[in-house]
């Protein structure tokens, strides 16, 4: 069917054609919704966020002070503050205490109390894990906060996702001071995605380039 002609024939009713326009108009809109509905229909490039374990670490709200999440996956490579990504381990989140809690919203100050950094593997490499937490010594701690320096209780949940969420290790640790590193949780991963020999024998992550 033809549209869009320079002249209409005197004898077509303009209703017609009026009501031709609107089903024209009705069928875009109808296929504009049915794309936005289509989960398939992303932009090139967008790759959906995978995880198969998920590692929280968190301490107290409003606490003043800064604990860094440190996990070594089986190749010797360690994420961290500075290195985020290691294969298929990502650091989601560097907290650092209230240091970076606070963000402005319509020109107000809103403080997300919480405290937490998580480490999400988004795949399966078999082999063993070492997860550390270190009381890290930070000069940007407000001195007068009376909670600055102080002996801080930390817990670490190792969550795995698929193909559903279990628990398969929480555990609780008191950082006494600054510059403590403590080994919370060494599990070796299997290759169909299964966890075992999980422990707390202690391997030091700060400082070490050593695999």
């Amino acid at each position: 069917m033809r549209r869009g002609r320079v002249s209409r024939e005197p004898e077509v009713d303009p209703f017609y054609d009026m009501l031709f326009n609107m089903l024209i108009a009705f069928v875009f809109c109808f296929l504009i919704a049915l794309l936005a509905m289509n989960p398939k229909a992303t932009k090139a490039g967008d790759i959906p966020a995978k995880a198969e374990y998920i590692l929280t670490l968190s301490w107290p709200d409003l606490d003043p002070n800064d604990i860094d999440l440190w996990v070594q996956g089986p190749s010797g490579d360690v994420v961290f503050y500075r290195a985020r990504e290691a294969g298929l381990m990502h650091l989601d989140r560097d907290d650092r205490g209230n240091s970076n809690d606070t963000i402005m919203v319509n020109g107000r100050p809103i403080v997300n109390p919480l405290n937490q950094e998580v480490v999400t593997l988004r795949g399966i490499a078999p082999g063993e894990y070492v997860v550390n937490a270190h009381y890290f010594e930070s000069k940007e701690v407000a001195s007068q906060d009376p909670k600055a320096g102080q002996p801080v209780e930390v817990n670490l949940s190792v969550v795995k996702v698929n193909p559903r969420a279990e628990v398969v290790f929480y555990g609780k640790h008191v950082l006494s001071g600054r510059g403590e590193e403590a080994t919370l949780a060494r599990f070796t991963i299997r290759s169909d995605g299964t966890i075992n020999d999980i422990n707390t024998l202690s391997k030091r992550l700060v400082g070490s380039t050593v695999k």
